[in-house]
């Protein structure tokens, strides 16, 4: 188990919702299992993890010049902390 599956923490309109439902949204490494972004989430920031939810983002295709290229896709997890836990985002 590494600290290092966790990428960062995602602050968009949406996310920030939801942290009043105590759910926070991370970037995490492909090949992360639910397992090691729990237990990764809670050796970082000392909360009891509830539930984790993941999904993958795929990659887009852009043209530039008539140039084919990729940007990237992503694995995003939402994680839903024991009620009455937060994270403090300012200070991630």
């Amino acid at each position: 188990m590494s600290v290092s599956h966790i990428k960062k923490l995602v602050v968009t309109e949406k996310s920030t919702g939801m942290q009043g439902q105590g759910k926070y949204v991370f970037v995490v490494d492909s090949d992360t299992t639910k397992n090691e972004i729990r237990k990764a989430i809670e050796t970082i920031y000392h909360v009891k993890v509830v539930s984790v939810d993941t999904n993958t983002r795929k990659p887009k295709t852009k043209r530039f010049r008539g140039v084919k290229s990729l940007r990237g896709g992503s694995k995003r997890a939402i994680v839903t902390l024991k009620k009455g836990q937060t994270i403090d985002i300012h200070k991630t």
